[in-house]
């Protein structure tokens, strides 16, 4: 979907394990130059040895991805041939017990991102009131047992570790509605993960952001991992907002957003093959959408 090509310039906000960010720069070889965000430094410093091959065509940030107005201007960029985001915890995080991301060991409550970062896990479970909690674990887990969840965590407190969180969540909802394929915390994890890192109000940022960086024709593609990103993208790539004012006519609310035409009229989903061989891909959704000239 994003068509690699010799001399276009592209944006990796996500790199993790850099597969998505060697496959465009082998495919726009010789000259195609890439620019790339993760706010992990392990995982950059991962990608240092694998990319050295590409010299002065691959720069890479330690940075979020809300920064890729900046970080085109810095590089001389006027505009990007094509954007890829893949959302969420990449594997390598997930499977390292001291970032926090997982129950499946036992480790401290952190799931940030970027180490440095102000707030974390244990901030939110041990320090929001019970109501805010419950609100988080609601909205960002589309958890139906939020309350009861919210005040098992603040009747438990402090709350230290992964495993000790998860056994709390999993007390406070009834046997009998535990989720067939996922752990009862899953939904509550998430909602922790999301506020620590802001991630929903970074997609937020960034679409309108990208948009007014692609050239004409160029394509954004977005892997998400739950229904509240997808939402968001998926509103922004069916085109400009509107609303209705008081007197019934239609409003535009984002009206220096560039035009956005589907590439994908329904999300691409992982084939049985691919959730087989790499399950953590089973909840995964492909949208991607051209900017129109």
């Amino acid at each position: 979907m994003i068509a690699p090509r010799d001399g276009g310039k592209y944006f990796d906000g996500t790199l993790g394990g850099g597969g998505h960010s060697l496959a465009i720069l082998e495919a726009s070889s010789p000259s195609g130059m890439l620019a790339g965000t993760d706010l992990d430094g392990d995982a950059l410093s991962r990608l240092s040895e694998t990319f050295k091959p590409f010299g002065e065509r691959a720069h890479f940030f330690r940075d979020n991805f809300t920064s890729i107005d900046t970080i085109c201007k810095t590089l001389g960029w006027n505009s990007l041939s094509g954007i890829v985001l893949d959302l969420g915890v990449s594997s390598f995080q997930l499977d390292m017990p001291e970032k926090g991301f997982s129950f499946s060991k036992d480790a401290p409550l952190d799931m940030r991102f970027e180490s440095g970062a102000e707030l974390s896990a244990y901030d939110v479970v041990n320090g929001y009131d019970e109501e805010e909690l419950a609100r988080i674990i609601r909205e960002y887990g589309e958890e139906r047992f939020s309350r009861r969840i919210a005040e098992k965590i603040t009747d438990s407190r402090p709350v230290k570790t992964t495993k000790e969180l998860a056994g709390i969540i999993a007390s406070a909802i009834p046997r009998k509605y535990w989720p067939a394929n996922i752990h009862p915390a899953t939904r509550t994890f998430q909602a922790i993960r999301i506020e620590v890192n802001r991630e929903l109000d970074n997609l937020r940022e960034f679409l309108p952001k990208a948009a007014s960086l692609l050239e004409p024709g160029g394509v954004m593609a977005v892997i998400s991992f739950h229904s509240l990103e997808d939402r968001i993208v998926k509103r922004f790539f069916a085109g400009p907002v509107h609303d209705v004012s008081a007197r019934g006519i239609p409003v535009l609310i984002e009206p220096d957003t560039p035009v956005m035409e589907r590439v994908t009229k329904k999300p691409v989903l992982p084939s049985p093959m691919e959730i087989e061989a790499n399950p953590r891909s089973r909840s995964a959704k492909l949208r991607a959408a051209r900017r129109r000239g």
